[in-house]
């Protein structure tokens, strides 16, 4: 399987060389070239692919987008009683506060109160979270993009396969038909001699019988030619009835040399497992950066508006359904999460056993790449070799019938063999 592979890979690199021809039209002969062309314009793998390499890219700016700083608005306003009294509450969601005085004695009579405001915040430095993060996002781009072009290479790769199945199949269905044929006149000529009772009936049998076999195997091989067709026309997008295969874009010469050779790093696989490995690095370095005092520059401005005096006496109307108070604010605030160096400091420990392990699987791809290279490269050496036998005996074949119908048409060797 994985010699197959590897060999598919040569075919697609080597077509993929040469390939400068737009998409065939339906109806027409696909060569090779312009299945892998339709193939990756058409195919949903890549698509999907090329979207998840187009968000990746789009994270960059997200991460950039820290950089900038973060505006808050509100506003609210409600009518609700004012019964207030002393007393400390802690922070909590449910509760609602109330602020002022304590009012007097009156649990049911409410009042409108109203608050609105702006609280403008910008960090000016972060000793390097924010660009740790920033190149992050840049390695996953990386990573994304080279799994874009081995999600290319791979369905090059399948269709490949794909097409080479199509025109072995359509070959065996050449195949096929030639036997029916010939069986079909040896099958007549069986008959003719057992009518003149020159041969037993039990031959015209036989020859019916193997008749039969050749017919059933030609069905048998086009079906799997109209199966294999199917498998094409799913990578190319297209109806299986308006894919038509070349099989002389194939069948050509092998190349005598090789193309031209390429370095295992180039590969797409090792590339994203390169660009993984320097993601895990660069959230390691973010881990690194993440124990330090956070700077915060803080502006505010805002407004309130109450149904109730300075005595938390209900005024009543509309009072307080617009701010009539304003105030506004800026500082400067610095937070520090001084216990979590202990968290953090396991997190890093997580995230080098993540770089470890993503530097293993690196030199796990980069073997299994080496290995098939080699395969490959003694599978193709075989397959010319093999070719080259066939070429030669076909020329012997040649030679031969062109000896033994010299011998046969000749009169003069006919009369000089008579003599000897």
């Amino acid at each position: 399987m994985r010699q197959t592979f590897a060999i598919l890979l040569f075919l697609v690199a080597h077509v993929l060389s040469a390939q400068t021809v737009a998409p065939t039209p339906v109806n027409q002969s696909l060569s090779l070239a312009d299945a892998l062309t339709i193939a990756q314009d058409k195919y949903p793998a890549i698509k999907a692919s090329l979207e998840q390499q187009a968000a990746a890219e789009h994270q960059i700016g997200v991460a950039k987008a820290a950089y900038l700083p973060r505006l808050d608005l509100v506003w609210q306003t409600n009518r609700a009683t004012d019964n207030n009294r002393t007393g400390l509450l802690l922070p909590q969601s449910v509760l609602p506060s109330i602020s002022g005085p304590v009012a007097g004695d009156a649990p049911s009579r409410s009042a409108w109160s109203s608050a609105g405001g702006a609280l403008i915040s910008w960090q000016p430095f972060d000793f390097g979270v924010r660009g740790a993060q920033v190149n992050v996002a840049q390695k996953s781009a990386r990573a994304a993009v080279s799994a874009t072009d081995l999600t290319r290479l791979g369905i090059a790769a399948a269709s490949a396969n794909a097409y080479l199945d199509v025109v072995a199949a359509h070959q065996l269905v050449s195949v096929a038909q030639a036997n029916v044929r010939r069986m079909q006149t040896f099958t007549e000529s069986v008959h003719v001699l057992v009518d003149n009772k020159l041969r037993p009936g039990a031959d015209a049998s036989q020859a019916d019988a193997q008749l039969a076999l050749v017919r059933t195997q030609l069905i048998q091989a086009q079906t799997q030619e109209r199966v294999r067709l199917a498998a094409l026309a799913d990578f190319l997008d297209l109806p299986s009835q308006h894919v038509k295969v070349d099989p002389a874009s194939v069948l050509s010469t092998v190349p005598a040399t090789d193309p031209e050779a390429t370095s295992i790093n180039a590969h797409p696989a090792v590339q994203e497992e390169a660009a993984l490995i320097e993601r895990q690095r660069a959230q390691l370095h973010v881990l690194s950066r993440s124990y330090a005092p956070a700077f915060n520059l803080l502006g505010s401005i805002s407004g309130r508006g109450t149904g109730l005096d300075a005595q938390g006496n209900f005024m009543g109307g509309t009072s307080g359904l617009a701010p009539s108070t304003l105030n506004w604010a800026g500082a400067v605030q610095v937070t520090f999460p001084a216990i979590d160096i202990f968290t953090i400091h396991r997190e890093k420990q997580v995230q080098a056993d993540n770089v470890r392990a993503e530097q293993m699987r690196y030199q796990q791809t980069m073997d299994d790449l080496s290995v098939r290279v080699e395969q490959a490269q003694a599978t193709l050496d075989g397959a010319r070799q093999i070719g080259r036998k066939t070429l030669l005996l076909k020329w012997l074949r040649r030679g031969r019938a062109s000896s033994n119908n010299a011998h046969v048409f000749n009169p003069a060797s006919q009369r000089s063999s008579k003599w000897q």
